[in-house]
């Protein structure tokens, strides 16, 4: 099935996590299911993602060789960057336990890779010219290990999806407000009206 590939499918603030959340509804074995089941998906949403990602790719595009071919390698960098920057989340703290094998993940997504990164206004090296999605995941998972990152590091309460808090007071609580907090808003709603009407009805 094609995905269309929204804005509000990169909430999660960094390519990243953006890809870890690719898996949705994680932890609900009756409703989760994967968008990169097909691995077409991955070459969509590299796409997409050099759109939605350009501040953070500093404008370099994004560029899928071949997705069958990369996708072990994609799906191992998610699965290992969600595990750990899950548990970070949800303790406030990295555990070392979970880092080996995120950083091989990571490793295996830069090798082979050409590329100098870092440098002031190009994080991902030469805006003119493609990187490979692999090698941008890694190095985009890798930026999370900062302390100011994990540090704002949430779990949506509504769809489990992983995302920065960059509010002023680090006080927001849903991946996207207009999506996730307005469905748990008219869960609220519904749920007290039918309480107030049940007390009506035993009155």
């Amino acid at each position: 099935m094609t995905v269309s590939w929204t804005p509000h499918r990169f909430t999660g603030g960094l390519l990243a996590l953006d890809t870890a959340n690719t898996v949705v509804l994680r932890g609900d074995p009756e409703r989760t299911f994967d968008r990169f089941d097909d691995p077409a998906e991955i070459a969509r949403f590299a796409d997409a993602a050099s759109r939605f990602r350009a501040a953070e790719l500093g404008d370099r595009p994004l560029a899928v060789s071949s997705a069958v071919a990369i996708a072990p390698v994609v799906l191992s960098i998610r699965e290992a960057t969600d595990r750990l920057f899950r548990g970070a989340a949800s303790k406030g703290a990295v555990a070392t336990t979970d880092l080996p094998g995120f950083l091989r993940a990571c490793a295996d997504g830069l090798a082979g890779s050409r590329t100098e990164i870092g440098a002031p206004g190009r994080p991902f090296g030469d805006p003119l010219t493609p990187i490979a999605f692999e090698a941008a995941l890694a190095v985009s998972a890798l930026s999370l290990l900062r302390d100011d990152t994990v540090a704002r590091l949430r779990i949506c309460p509504n769809c489990t999806w992983l995302f920065v808090d960059r509010s002023r007071n680090s006080s927001r609580l849903w991946c996207d407000m207009a999506v996730c907090g307005n469905r748990q808003k008219a869960s609220r709603h519904y749920r007290r009206r039918r309480m107030a009407e049940n007390e009506v009805k035993n009155a």
